[in-house]
This record gives structure tokens, sequence and C-alpha cells, in this order.
């Protein structure tokens, strides 16, 4: 899905970034975390207790009402869950069974147009293929996961699962078009900008379709999906923000949690996600720890940026499908991407 076609910009500075809106306040059950977005409160709740707990969960998501469900297999769990302000619920697979699962489809399921994630609501490992996965192929793919039993699924996913080179405005190299992600600076206070990292391997200078913005500083694909550059111009004006709206904070989503995104290509666009740490195998190679969302994209909406309200959240990387007939997109954690940049968001 790389776009090559130069275009004008679509409006403003590529160093500006988009809009973005509230989401539902945080459920009732769970106490507000202090400092902490209230549109972004469970994910957060999500995240803190993913971290004290660790494998002897089964993962969380957010359900339909707004509250923090957590899988858990044992009693003493559950308990811990529920004084954390979440809701338990007692699964078949316990998080260790699911993780083993899914590094065995790491050792072997490597066939460009799949992609696989612990999803947390059902319970299992999903394998999702496009729809070049036929014959041969999808057979291959068939006997992979027929030996994990019922800890994993296939589930097909229309159209070609690519990056999608060509979240916010748009911004240009010899070798196409991507969007912007978001502005960040180090701790001197030096002004960069993050995008997708299959955007800045091939590319070294970029531009907002007049000017210069600055030069390639670090670019991380296949592996990891995201990239660096450094401003060089000075006269451009750059906010830290999206748009109107402050970008305060990042951090990582909750399963069932409402992120939005903007690309130079569809605009701004919403949706939930359904899986984290997902492993996607492109043409290019393989991408893992990924965020898989409900989110539709499309060629040229690369490197933009996935948010929360205030909360940064990831780079546009790739998917399938399109935003007319819906389709399924992934995003590299931010929080990676400024851990090692050494970068912060302002």
């Amino acid at each position: 899905m790389l776009n090559r076609k130069l275009r004008r910009p679509i409006v403003g500075l590529a160093a500006t970034m988009l809009v973005g809106s509230a989401l539902a306040a945080s459920p009732a059950s769970a106490a507000p975390l202090a400092g902490i977005d209230p549109s972004f409160a469970p994910s957060a709740l999500a995240s803190k207790i993913d971290a004290q707990l660790g494998a002897s969960t089964a993962g969380s998501f957010i359900d339909d009402s707004g509250k923090v469900v957590v899988n858990v297999t044992d009693a003493a769990t559950a308990a811990s869950v529920k004084a954390s302000g979440a809701t338990p619920r007692f699964v078949a697979r316990s998080g260790a069974e699911l993780a083993a699962a899914d590094n065995a489809l790491k050792a072997e399921l490597t066939v460009p147009g799949t992609a696989f994630a612990v999803e947390p609501i059902t319970n299992q490992v999903v394998v999702t293929v496009d729809d070049t996965i036929t014959g041969d192929k999808l057979a291959k793919v068939e006997a992979i996961v027929a030996k994990l039993g019922d800890k994993a699924r296939i589930e097909r996913a229309p159209g070609t699962l690519s990056t999608t080179i060509s979240g916010g405005d748009a911004i240009y190299s010899g070798g196409g078009r991507c969007s912007l992600g978001f502005n960040v600076r180090n701790s001197a206070g030096a002004d960069y900008f993050l995008t997708a990292g299959h955007c800045t391997n091939g590319s070294t200078t970029w531009n907002n379709g007049s000017q210069t913005l600055g030069t390639r500083s670090g670019s991380s694909f296949p592996g990891n999906d995201y990239g660096i550059v450094r401003y060089t111009n000075t006269s451009v004006t750059k906010t830290g923000g999206v748009g109107s709206q402050d970008i305060a904070s990042s951090g990582t989503p909750a399963v069932g949690a409402t992120v939005y995104r903007r690309g130079s290509t569809t605009g701004t666009r919403s949706g939930r996600v359904t899986a984290l740490n997902s492993t996607v195998n492109y043409a290019q190679g393989s991408v893992s720890g990924l965020i898989r969302t409900t989110v539709c994209a499309q060629p040229g909406d690369s490197g933009g940026p996935l948010y929360s309200g205030s909360t940064a959240l990831g780079l546009t990387s790739g998917g399938s499908g399109n935003c007319t007939s819906g389709g399924t997109t992934y995003f590299q954690p931010v929080v990676e991407a400024l851990n090692a940049y050494g970068m912060r968001v302002w």
C-alpha cells in the first residue's frame, strides 16, 4: 500500500496536529487515578493492574459499560483485582497458557499476510489472515494453529495486510507521503517529531510540501515500527498538541478502550482497541508489540497519531481493509518509541 505519488499537503503545516475529542468518563467502580486525564482513567487502571499482577492474570479489557474487567483463574487473584477497583472474570485459560501459545506462533508463523495476538475478551490467541492466504498458504497456517487446540482460532480480514505509507498532517520525502505522529522534545529542549519507521527507513529529509522540516535521526523497522526526525527548520510553528487538543502524557490503552486516529489520507477516525502486543507479518518482515484496533486507515495515514483525550498512545503502522468497507489497523505503541529515543511529549 505504498503511495509514492506526492500530493499537496492537506491543511496547514505538517508540524501541526489534529483535533481530538474527550471520551467517556471513568467507570464508577474504579477510583480516579491522580494526575490522569479522566477519559484515559480506565486504561490507566487496567495498565496498573496488569503491571501489579503480571502473569497471574489472563489479560484485561474495558466492557461496554465502561468497567475494567480482568481475567483470572484463581480466587486469590480475583480478590486482588476486586480490591484494585476492577471486576474479576474467571476464564478457562491462564495468562501463562496464552503466552505460551503466542510464543509458539512467533516461532513458527511468519507467513506475510498473517497477524496474531492474545484477545482477552475471548480468552484465546486470534490469528488473522488476509485475502492472500489461500490454498497451500492457508493449509500451512491452519496446521500451525491446530497444534494449539482451543487456545487459538483463525479469523479472516478482508483486503491485504500491509504498511500504510503515503496523524496528523502530511509529510513528504523522496519515497512518498506519510503522516506526522507527535511532536516531542528531548531533555535539552530540542524539537523532533515521531512517525512510522517504515516511512523513515528509506528517507532522510522530510518536508511539508513547501519547506523542509528536518532530517531523520533514527529509524526502526521491521521488529518495531517507529522513526524520529529532528527539526532543522526553526521558522516552522510547532505545538505539542493534536490540533487544539493538548497532548500532556503518554500511555498504553486497554482492550475495549475507544481511541482516535488521524492521518493525511482519511482524516480523523475512531474505533476500539481489540488486542495489545500483536505480531504482524508484513511482506517486509515481522513487527511485534503492536496495538490492534477497529479504526480504519489507508495508504498515506502511516505514522499518524493514535490518542485518547490528552494521552498519546501510538503511531499508525499498517492494516487491512479501508475506510469505506471498514478494516483492522495496527499501531506502534508510542511509549516504546519515546523510551527508545529519550523523548517526551510536550
